[in-house]
Parts: structure tokens; C-alpha cells; sequence
């Protein structure tokens, strides 16, 4: 059992998925209320609802979630090697489409960045 446990916890077995590596950030607040998500590749490939899309399905798919929920979060989990040019363009079909708010994810840093003003 214990070397069975070892092969399962090891760097051999695939993660599935596609890896996106979030920008730091500290102090950001989180989203609360209904919400949506999309991901954006090191490649600029457009992820919604587990699938590649492009802008256009994307425009039509966000215009059917909102007319489900007007009040929808959009949280938009792009790669920190994604040109800042392409969120904006994402964030620009979402108001096209109707969504109110986009926001960017992110994750929180490694090391804890000290505040301004604090002694160290």
C-alpha cells in the first residue's frame, strides 16, 4: 500500500487540465453572488465551460447566461504571460454580451508582501 501511495502522490501521475499560472496579488476581495469563469492560456486559447471558444461563441454563450442571471460575475483566469491587451478585449465582449462586471483573478503571493508603513 505505502508504495502504491507513493506512485498516486508522485510527480508521475497527470494532472488534467490546462495550466494557468495566476499573477500575485495581495488584498484583493473575492467575488461573492453568481458568477462565471473563463480561462485564458499562455497561448491566448480561450477557455469557458471546460471547452476552447472563440470570442464570438463566447459573446453568445455570456448573452444566454446573463439573460439567466442579469447579476452575473465574470472572473476572468488568465495566464500571467497573457498580453494585459487581451484581457481587455475579453472584458469589452463581456459588455457586448451584457455582463456588468469582470473582474481578473488572481492568487495570492508566495510571500507575503509587507505593508507600507511596517516595520521588518
Amino acid at each position: 500500500m505505502l508504495a502504491m501511495f507513493l506512485l498516486l502522490s508522485s510527480s508521475i501521475v497527470f494532472t488534467p487540465g490546462v495550466p494557468i499560472d495566476l499573477p500575485e496579488a495581495a488584498d484583493v476581495p473575492g467575488v461573492t453572488g453568481p458568477m462565471l469563469a473563463i480561462a485564458v492560456d499562455h497561448g491566448s486559447r480561450i477557455y469557458f465551460d471546460n471547452q476552447v471558444t472563440n470570442e464570438e461563441r463566447l459573446r453568445q454563450r455570456l448573452r444566454d447566461a446573463v439573460a439567466n442571471e442579469p447579476e452575473v460575475t465574470l472572473v476572468i483566469q488568465a495566464d500571467g504571460e497573457v498580453d494585459w491587451r487581451t484581457v481587455a478585449r475579453l472584458i469589452l465582449v463581456a459588455r457586448e454580451a451584457g455582463v456588468k462586471r469582470a473582474v481578473q483573478a488572481t492568487r495570492p503571493p508566495v510571500v507575503p508582501v509587507p505593508r507600507i508603513g511596517e516595520v521588518q
